[in-house]
């Protein structure tokens, strides 16, 4: 009799977690569909993480391959982007950053103000360089493959000296995919907890989760998908196999969008100079369009630095170690106030004090 009814409990409850598991989906879908609705066809339109650094004319930024082909569960609310947002929560003390030592490198183009870089943060030694200027103090073999190229060039050239924390960024101040209510890089990189960057050896600049989170490519599913229309999703198995050996191809990819994120020296020299030296050769060589191997690294970063396939933390607990914002209620991959994703990868003319609709907006940060 007990056993009947420890086997009566069991298969409720197994038929409780398939229709949760059930639900779950139908929401999903929901959203999908929704973000379907207000982007139209986002293959074409979703904003890319990325200004093309290829391309002559970079003001801009290139719309090309989307992310969005699953939804983070805690739907962004993207029919009225905010004009004038919560203040930013406020940050624990940024710990350490007297105690290391830091290099902050730039990939940009020519056309691009970097002045922003040298003026807040002169102690981190920045590194800037420069793609489409072979006069460059830094520049890289060849413009290709976006800022892979530049972070690739940089571990290579420096690999004997790295100082204990590297960041790598693009070179806007203010983009679309800046994790900050203004998409201001300047305090997303002053609140960077270095120490929580030396006990995690990887850390994403970016915790909300859309773009790339929790499902962004099925290597498997997803190859040779997109046949019409070449994507980073149709021939992500076989550059993974080329570029990771070492590693199984990984049933789905996720990680917060866009090639942003610090490093320890430790991780870097975790693998050989030689494997860098690989990956960029094979940049080089390769045929595919930079904006497909650019996201081919936009992917597979993480892996390189030690992190699961699927690296998602929760938004609270991201913002909270990564960030030291620790007092802001999230729910799943989204907190309240810390980020909205845009109607386009263009902000307006006159951001942050101008927003979408030439209204004023009541920035607080210091623009000198």
């Amino acid at each position: 009799m007990l056993a009947n009814r420890l086997h009566a409990r069991i298969a409720i409850g197994l038929a409780i977690s398939l229709v949760l598991l059930a639900l779950l989906y139908l929401h999903q879908t929901q959203i999908s569909l929704r973000l379907n609705e207000h982007f139209g066809n986002h293959e074409a339109e979703l904003p890319s993480p990325e200004p093309h650094l290829s391309e002559p004319h970079l003001s801009e930024p290139h719309l090309s391959e989307p992310h969005l082909s699953e939804p983070h569960l805690s739907e962004p609310h993207l029919s009225e982007p905010h004009s004038s947002e919560p203040a930013s929560p406020q940050a624990t003390p940024v710990v350490g950053h007297a105690s290391h030592k830091v290099e902050l490198v730039v990939a940009s183009t020519k056309s691009e103000d970097t002045d922003w870089v040298i003026k807040h943060f002169p102690d981190w030694n920045p590194q800037i360089y420069v793609v489409d200027n072979k006069q460059a103090a830094l520049t890289v073999p060849k413009n290709k493959g976006r800022e892979a190229m530049v972070y690739l060039t940089y571990i290579i050239d420096n690999y004997d000296r790295l100082p204990q924390h590297v960041v790598f960024i693009h070179a806007s101040r203010f983009a679309w995919h800046n994790d900050d209510p203004d998409y201001d890089a300047v305090p997303t990189l002053r609140n960077l907890q270095l120490d929580y960057v030396h006990e995690a050896g990887y850390v994403n600049l970016r915790c909300v989760w859309v773009i790339g989170c929790p499902a962004e490519i099925r290597p498997f599913t997803d190859e040779g998908s997109d046949d019409k229309v070449p994507s980073a999703k149709a021939v992500y198995k076989q550059a993974f196999q080329e570029l990771l050996p070492e590693l199984q191809v990984p049933q789905i990819v996720a990680v917060s969008c866009c090639s942003q994120f610090a490093v320890t020296r430790d991780m870097l020299q975790s693998r050989p100079r030689s494997d860098y030296e690989r990956y960029r050769e094979w940049l080089l060589a390769t045929s595919h369009t930079d904006d497909i191997s650019g996201r081919i690294f936009e992917f597979s970063w993480h892996m390189m630095f030690g992190k699961e396939a699927v690296f998602c933390p929760s938004a609270e607990e991201c913002y909270c170690k990564v960030f030291g914002l620790c007092n802001i209620t999230c729910s799943g991959g989204a907190c309240d106030g810390r980020y909205t994703l845009p109607p386009s990868s263009n902000l307006p003319k006159g951001w942050p004090l101008v927003g979408w609709k030439q209204e004023h907006r009541n920035y607080t940060g210091h623009l000198d």
